[in-house]
């Protein structure tokens, strides 16, 4: 039968009416799709623009009927009677499109996907909400849904609707805020945002997905539908055998690099390598120079290059600067073959404050706090998360396993934690809000951190997590379950401040501020650390690491390669930013290269070198593995002689059958017939000597020492060696 206009509308009132055509309705579905009307069914469709619509048989694709414009701007209807499945043909001014009715489908997400993301335990995120390619009941689209429990409206648009936040309005899912749509023929590589009227009515600027897994690059910042095409990972041996790198036990020495500023190409206007040339440039490179891990800078999508990744808005997705979400994965596996592992910066402690961002998401303080006193940041100019909300941190440790998980990265090194942990953080008396107690101590970053170790570690066995945290905070390396925080290792700021200041010492005055090198021994085992020389110590002002060395050009490369030794022979996991293994001599900066021509110079080239031996006896060398964690494996050989600037320091294997002892000659004076005390009677071969010709040295050294009977530091037997001015030596007990 055919139904007059009024019961096509079924009653439905003006108001209604008009707000779907305006866009402000907060229940379209309930207007839009099939609605049985008496004994027969109604479809309504709103297709502004369109100059007739057509109901069509799904099967046959034989016409059902002719829509009516039963309402103005575009709202259609028709009564199609029994029938349940049908398509729309609609008839543009320059073109026909069939499409399945997004209004004819039915709830997507499940009651326990909603209950779980309420609750801020739903770790599947970026397979949940975001931009989803699925099929449903056999009709290929994509899956839209988004957290904007404020909102009195949400539309999906992109190029596919011609960006109206008119044309497909979302499905709010009760009281978890959750919308929904499920868009038919859509799929990956699509652009999208999500359209938000706030519960004012305002309409707010268009937003980037959260949960986008891939985003147009900057300065764009659309976010694109991802495909859901399992990668074809070759790193299966990889997963299983790298599960002890959390407990320390090798070697792990880290490059950490700035993938755009690495190396760029200057005859294609300074462009950036993809992730397909890392694979083919920075990956060899890293496995020749024997690092074990690779470092990037956060390659979360951000807007802004100058934050280096530090300020990102797309935490599920890879930066779009570089490539593909699978362009990305390549990468990975590609580091995986050639046997380097993959740590990720990540930033769960701000955003940044782009309108089209996280900022206000759904006109209210959704991600962030409503209160500036807790919720900005004044010295960087963000946002900071409200951990208080289950959703905002189930958002936030979803983020970090969907790189564990999905990607096979094996760490994440999680930036800025001491601003998390401290409510007064860089802030004034009278700028902060004190926990529940009165106290500074920000209680629910303390239990964010707790959970998040402890879901990566029951969920990740191969992976690991590095605190940033540059306080005396305690246990940040002790498990939760003994009052810690959970990380693996912790940066150690101490050491890297105190060593700095010393190196940067005239050698004359050096003895004045021995305790500055010896003093990290202290409180060495108190944390599992890393000793970082990393990009923050090479920026705004402070020269690069070879700069900081005093005297003349040969002294400064003698002192930067004693340096490296002592640091390498120090108890604690490795870090190094590129450019600092060659001895760049200019501060890094992000709009250009690593300065390569250095290697030119065969001074440059020896520090380069001298950083390919130091890793490669790290990692053969258990004496020097050990000790990284356990202090039974350490001690001071020679830690008091101040006056000649001279430090020594024996490393041990666990069973103590490999002994290898470190001698650092802090001075330009050689050293000869210097005699330190040592366990182990015998002969002593010299493995390492920083002064060697080969890494441009004055090749100063030994060759191998014997024992003799003369007590020395408190030992029955002793070696004489000769130190070479501004140097450090390895010697190896060899029996």
């Amino acid at each position: 039968m055919n139904l007059e206009r009024a019961d096509l509308l079924a009653h439905i009132d003006n108001g209604a009416l008009q707000a779907i055509v305006d866009g402000r309705h907060g229940d379209p579905f309930s207007i839009l799709g099939r609605h049985p009307v008496g004994q027969t069914n109604v479809v309504r469709a709103f297709v502004p623009g369109a100059s007739g619509v057509e109901v069509i048989d799904a099967q046959d694709d034989s016409v059902i009927a002719d829509m009516e414009k039963v309402f103005g701007g575009g709202l259609y209807a028709a009564d199609i009677g029994g029938r349940r499945s049908y398509r729309l043909r609609i008839h543009w001014p320059d073109a026909v499109q069939e499409t399945e009715d997004p209004y004819s489908f039915g709830p997507l997400l499940g009651e326990l996907d909603l209950h779980l993301i309420s609750q801020g335990t739903h770790y599947d995120l970026g397979r949940t909400l975001g931009a989803q390619s699925i099929d449903i009941d056999g009709v290929a689209g994509v899956r839209f849904a988004v957290w904007a429990p404020n909102a009195r409206r949400v539309s999906v648009v992109g190029d596919f609707n011609s960006w109206d936040g008119r044309r497909h309005p979302m499905r709010l899912r009760g009281s978890s805020g959750i919308w929904e749509i499920f868009l038919p023929r859509l799929g990956p590589g699509e652009r999208y945002k999500y359209e938000i009227v706030d519960r004012d009515g305002h309409t707010l600027p268009q937003k980037a997905d959260p949960v986008a897994r891939a985003s147009e690059a900057a300065p764009s910042t659309a976010s694109i539908v991802a495909s859901n095409n399992p990668f074809r990972w070759t790193d299966d041996d990889w997963m299983r055998s790298h599960q002890s790198a959390r407990e320390g036990k090798g070697a792990i020495s880290v490059y950490e690099v700035h993938l755009e500023s690495w190396l760029r190409i200057p005859e294609e206007g300074n462009r950036n390598l993809n992730w397909i040339e890392l694979s083919q440039r920075l990956v060899p490179y890293v496995a020749d120079l024997g690092f074990t891990h690779i470092e990037l800078l956060p390659i979360m999508e951000h807007p802004f290059g100058g934050s280096w990744g530090y300020q990102p808005l797309g935490l599920f997705a890879p930066t779009g600067r570089y490539g593909t979400p699978e362009d990305f994965a390549y990468f990975i596996d590609r580091c995986h073959a050639a046997g380097i592992g993959v740590i990720l910066d990540w930033v769960p402690a701000h955003f940044p404050t782009d309108v089209w961002g996280l900022a206000r998401f759904d006109g209210t303080a959704l991600y962030e706090h409503e209160d500036p006193r807790e919720g900005f940041h004044k010295d960087w100019n963000t946002l900071i998360y409200n951990l208080g909300r289950n959703e905002v941190k189930g958002f936030l440790i979803a983020s970090a396993l969907e790189w564990l998980e999905h990607y096979h990265v094996d760490a994440l090194r999680v930036d800025a934690v001491a601003s998390m942990l401290y409510r007064d953080y860089s802030r004034n008396a009278d700028e902060w809000i004190p926990n529940k107690y009165g106290g500074r101590e920000n209680l629910e970053s303390v239990e964010f951190f707790k959970h998040l170790n402890s879901i990566v570690h029951n969920r990740c066995p191969h992976a690991f997590t590095v605190a940033e945290e540059s306080t005396a905070w305690p246990g940040v390396t002790k498990p939760p379950e003994e009052g810690g925080l959970g990380f693996d290792f912790k940066w150690n700021m101490g050491w890297m401040h105190d060593s700095l200041h010393y190196m940067q010492e005239d050698p004359v005055y050096r003895k004045y501020h021995h305790g500055m090198m010896t003093f990290s021994m202290v409180y060495a085992y108190s944390e599992r650390f890393m000793l970082p020389l990393s990009h923050d110590e090479v920026v705004h002002g402070k020269g690069s690491i070879f700069g900081k060395m005093p005297g003349d050009n040969w002294q400064k490369h003698a002192n930067l390669r004693a340096y490296y030794g002592f640091m390498w022979a120090h108890p604690g996991k490795k870090l190094l930013f590129m450019g600092s293994e060659i001895g760049q001599t200019t501060e890094w900066n992000h709009d250009a290269s690593v300065v390569w021509d250095l290697l030119d110079n065969p001074q440059h080239a020896g520090v380069q070198r001298l950083i390919r031996d130091l890793n490669h006896i790290y990692v053969n060398e258990p004496a020097l593995q050990f000790s990284d964690l356990h202090p039974q494996g350490f001690e001071w050989a020679v830690g008091d002689d101040a006056e000649n600037s001279i430090f020594g320091m024996f490393r041990f294997s666990e069973d103590r059958s490999s002994c290898v002892l470190a001698l650092s000659n802090m001075t330009p004076v050689p050293r000869q017939g210097y005699r330190v005390g040592v366990y182990n009677a015998g002969r002593w071969a010299e493995i390492l000597n920083t002064d060697a010709g080969i890494y441009g040295g004055s090749n100063l050294g030994n060759s191998e020492v014997w024992t003799d009977e003369h007590p020395s530091h408190g030992k029955q037997q002793s070696i004489s060696v000769t130190l070479p001015p501004l140097s450090t030596i390895y010697l190896r007990w060899r029996g």
